[in-house]
């Protein structure tokens, strides 16, 4: 088992046994680090899987991401916004299904104003209520972030997708107004504004892609590192998925042929999942829609299995979902509502679980809140 019968499995883990995890390739020892995960999990949070339910309110983006497929760059999109009623549909949809969040999700899209969603937010609260309401709209102004945290936004979810300046800056090109990143900057800057998210009041939640060309095991090990110092409260991991339309699906770095390229596997975004429960035992992670794209048969259990709490039903209208294509063969894409939402209670059983109520906040809310 390489050793991995006298490795550490707990938040006090050195780099180099995070390093010598994310490497480990014998079932039996792996099967120590999900079990390590499992009670962490069960221990922190509990039992229950929350379902948050995920409304792609529009494909629009003025980034130039070199691995998303609605990126500025990709002209074959049709693009969509939809209404506020749409949206608020949505949203009684997911009351009427018993989850306890709405995650509204975009590109970064201007036309999506700061007052429009700050009504949609208020509407939600006002006339749906018992609902959380997490926003994904990529890197907003303060003014923005305060007025949908005013409105009563609980949430908010920004991905750093890698913690290493020189990936980080290749991946993320200058557009829209953002100037170039500094491949030798001391952090990516999503991570700072991530506390700012923090110091809003918002739960922050970030992520990682996993397999993204040029990545390497001691990247992997840094964005472990960086959860940790966050003390995040939601942290999301998925395999890299290559768009054929995008920069990326096409580009080469070194680390494949020098033996250090991080493979975008289900095991690999396992593996992360298990030691991100580890370091950072009380945040809320999701068994991600990329993890079931590439899995479909057993990628949400596993993740499950593995420490991850909670799972994204789509409540997005069908006619938009395929053209939310950040990358190919999503999950879900032609399910309604009601089917998916019949396809993941019976996954969440499948494995002992429960459906949670409530908002699910990460236990570290309550401690900041005090």
């Amino acid at each position: 088992m390489s050793g991995a019968a006298e490795r550490t499995v707990d938040p006090r883990m050195a780099d180099a046994d995070l390093r010598a995890w994310l490497t480990e390739m014998d079932a039996v020892a792996l099967e120590r680090l999900y079990a390590a995960a499992d009670a962490a999990r069960s221990a922190t949070v509990g039992p229950e899987v929350h379902l948050r339910g995920l409304i792609e309110v529009s494909n629009t983006c003025a980034r130039a991401c070199s691995y998303c497929g609605i990126s500025v760059h990709n002209k074959a999109v049709q693009r969509y916004r939809m209404g506020r009623e749409e949206i608020l549909d949505c949203a009684r949809r997911a009351k009427d299904l018993g989850y306890g969040t709405v995650v509204m999700q975009a590109g970064e899209d201007p036309l999506l104003s700061g007052e429009f969603i700050a009504g949609i937010i208020r509407a939600i609260k006002r006339d749906i209520g018992g609902l959380a309401v997490t926003l994904s709209l990529g890197e907003r102004s303060e003014d923005d972030l305060r007025l949908w945290r005013a409105a009563g936004a609980d949430r908010y979810l920004l991905r750093f997708e890698s913690s290493n300046p020189r990936l980080y800056a290749r991946i993320h090109p200058a557009a829209h107004g953002h100037p170039p990143v500094d491949p030798g900057a001391a952090e990516v800057p999503r991570v700072g504004m991530l506390r700012r998210l923090q110091e809003l009041g918002f739960q922050a939640g970030t992520g990682v892609m996993v397999g993204i060309p040029g990545q390497t095991w001691d990247d992997l090990v840094s964005d472990l590192r960086t959860f940790q110092r966050l003390d995040i409260e939601m942290i999301g991991v998925g395999p890299y998925i290559p768009h054929p339309a995008t920069p990326l699906a096409h580009d080469f770095d070194g680390a494949a042929e020098h033996g250090q390229q991080v493979p975008n596997t289900v095991l690999t975004a396992l593996k992360m999942v298990a030691l991100a429960r580890l370091l950072v035992p009380d945040a809320n992670i999701p068994a991600t829609t990329a993890v079931a794209t590439l899995d479909k048969n057993n990628g949400r259990e596993d993740a499950l299995k593995a420490g991850a709490n909670v799972v994204m039903p789509n409540l997005t209208p069908i006619k938009y979902r395929a053209l939310y294509e950040i990358y190919p063969d999503k999950a879900c894409v032609n399910e309604t509502a009601e089917q998916c939402h019949s396809c993941l209670a019976a996954r969440i059983h499948s494995v002992g679980r429960c459906i949670g109520t409530g908002f699910g906040e990460a236990p570290k809310s309550h401690r900041r809140s005090a």
